[in-house]
């Protein structure tokens, strides 16, 4: 198994090489369109190579999706700890009780459940 993880690591990582061998030659990014920032006398662009620009996009694009999806199960995280908190109040609960009536009858669970029914 550990074989066919890093075979398919190396495989990813031959990829992005190749991906970045392939776009290699500088473009500008430009923060707004080139009319605002003559207007405004300010132009905040940078030269990068393209795939720095392509990596770039697909973290953010990770990013942004890993946030959104710890928002939205913000809800289930909550239940999950409230039923937590409502499991170990119901074992601290039982385990009480069995202290209780292992006690009352010398030790034996059987003959304590069957009085407190009866």
């Amino acid at each position: 198994m550990k074989t066919i993880r890093y075979a398919f690591w190396a495989i990813v990582g031959l990829c992005l090489i190749m991906v970045g061998l392939a776009n290699r030659d500088l473009v500008t990014v430009r923060a707004m369109p080139e009319p605002m920032a003559n207007l405004l006398g300010l132009s905040p662009d940078i030269s990068l190579p393209l795939f720095v620009v392509i990596f770039l996009g697909v973290g953010a694009g990770l990013l942004i999706g890993f946030l959104w999806e710890w928002v939205r199960e913000h809800r289930i995280r909550a239940e999950a700890r409230v039923k937590a908190r409502e499991v170990q109040a119901l074992k601290r609960e039982v385990d009480e009780l069995r202290g209780s009536a292992a006690t009352a009858n010398g030790g034996d669970d059987v003959l304590a459940l069957i009085e407190k029914t009866g």
